[in-house]
């Protein structure tokens, strides 16, 4: 009867913390317009939106999120990502919308599983490169991204990929402001022969 109480009292309470793991956060798109959301001026065919995701394919484009005027600065996102086989994008945080070119605001979270370039899904590109996957091609996988003070954490599937904490007195460089402050969130179309789908945006500010 202990046992039975306990594993009760168990299952209720992993209920109840899968119900409070989503508490607070707020949608970002609504998975039928681009609405809160501006493309990059070049390439505006590589985004289009299939069965309530945001599907990148098509030379490079990037998707910005411009849907509240505050700034992001410490924040809780997730994302629910599937790429298909060879296939490279990411997504950036504390940048700002840039008509074209690779964003040189904020950081990039890496989302690449079998794609050529050795830096993988959930690396903080340029800066903490993770060199293997814990996601999956062909299935859908929710990507974290924690920002708190100084400190980056990326979860992928649950499991902490990387911790990062920004040195004292960090200097942005001419090229990739790599320096936290704040921003908006950018998803990343990287080129014609990568397919990835974005969906379930959601953020929670901390």
């Amino acid at each position: 009867m202990k046992y039975i109480l306990s594993l009760a009292l168990g299952l209720a309470a992993a209920s109840a913390f899968a119900t409070d793991d989503e508490a607070g956060f707020k949608s970002l798109m609504d998975g039928k317009t681009l609405a809160g959301w501006k493309m990059a001026s070049e390439n505006t065919n590589t985004f289009r939106i299939v069965d309530g995701a945001f599907v990148a394919n098509g030379n490079r484009c990037h998707l910005f999120y411009v849907g509240d005027e505050k700034p992001f600065v410490n924040f809780h996102l997730k994302v629910d990502v599937k790429t298909d086989k060879t296939s490279n994008g990411g997504i950036y945080f504390h940048t700002k919308y840039q008509a074209e070119g690779w964003p040189k605001g904020g950081f990039e979270c890496q989302v690449n599983n079998t794609q050529g370039d050795w830096i993988k899904t959930g690396s903080l590109y340029g800066i903490i490169n993770v060199s293997q996957s814990l996601a999956t091609d062909d299935q859908w996988w929710t990507q974290e991204v924690i920002v708190e003070g100084s400190k980056i954490k990326v979860i992928v599937n649950g499991k902490i990929v990387l911790q990062y904490f920004e040195p004292l007195g960090a200097v942005a460089g001419k090229d990739f402001e790599h320096k936290l402050g704040e921003g908006t969130f950018a998803l990343q179309g990287h080129d014609p022969k990568s397919v990835v789908r974005y969906k379930n945006i959601r953020v929670k500010r901390l």
